[in-house]
C-alpha cells in the first residue's frame, strides 16, 4: 500500500525543524500527515517546522488537552490543523472531532494517529520519529504509544540534541510520484 519510504538522520531539534520546514513548503491543502514516535521524540518540534514551511501563525504547541489546534496561514496558503489523538481510542472517536470540516482546506497533522485516521483520506504521509540512542528505539513499530501513566504531551521545547531517525512513508495517489524534495539531508540513515 505504501508507495515509498525514506529515512533521514537529524542531530537535534533545529535540524528536525529545518527538515520539516522544507517539507512544509511543499504541502498543499488536503494533505494528511500521521506522526508516530515515543514521548519526547520530537513530534511537536517537527510540526513547528511544518508550520514555518507553510507560513502559519507561530505558537505551535502540543494539543494534548484540547485535541485540535488550528493555525491560520499568514501567506494565503492552507491552514495547519494539529491534532493529538493520544486520548482517542478509535477511528469513531476521531470522527467525533469533526476533522472532515477542515480536511480538504488545510494540512492536517495527527500525532498518535496510527490506526485511527487512515480512513480520513486516500493518501497520507506517515512520519515516524525515533531516538537514535536508548533501549532499541530504532525497531519499527516500537515507538507508537507512551508508557502507562504518561500524558503524551510533547511541547517541542526540549533542548535534547541527540540524533533522531525520521522515516517518511508515502501512501496513496498523492505520494505516488515519490518523496518530496528535501534537499541534501543532514545525514542519510
Amino acid at each position: 500500500m505504501s508507495a515509498w519510504t525514506r529515512s533521514l538522520l537529524v542531530d537535534g531539534p533545529e535540524q528536525t525543524r529545518a527538515l520539516a520546514e522544507t517539507l512544509g513548503a511543499q504541502l498543499r491543502a488536503g494533505d494528511l500527515l500521521v506522526l508516530t514516535g515515543e514521548l519526547g521524540a520530537g513530534k511537536t518540534t517537527f510540526t513547528q517546522g511544518l508550520g514555518r514551511g507553510l507560513g502559519v501563525r507561530e505558537g505551535i504547541i502540543s494539543p494534548t488537552f484540547v485535541l485540535v489546534r488550528r493555525h491560520p496561514s499568514l501567506v494565503g496558503g492552507p491552514d495547519l490543523v494539529h491534532v493529538d489523538a493520544y486520548r482517542l481510542s478509535s477511528a469513531a472517536e476521531v470522527d467525533d472531532v469533526d476533522l472532515e470540516d477542515t480536511l480538504d482546506a488545510a494540512v492536517t497533522v495527527v500525532e498518535w494517529g496510527t490506526g485511527k485516521v487512515e480512513h480520513l483520506a486516500d493518501s497520507r504521509l506517515e512520519i515516524t520519529i525515533e531516538r537514535a540512542v536508548g533501549a532499541d528505539p530504532l525497531t519499527p513499530g516500537d515507538a507508537g504509544e507512551p508508557a502507562d501513566g504518561l500524558t503524551g504531551e510533547d511541547d517541542g521545547e526540549d533542548d535534547d540534541a541527540e540524533p533522531r531517525r525520521i522515516t517518511l512513508t508515502g501512501v496513496g495517489p498523492r505520494w505516488a510520484d515519490g518523496p518530496p524534495r528535501l534537499g541534501p539531508p543532514p545525514r542519510q540513515g
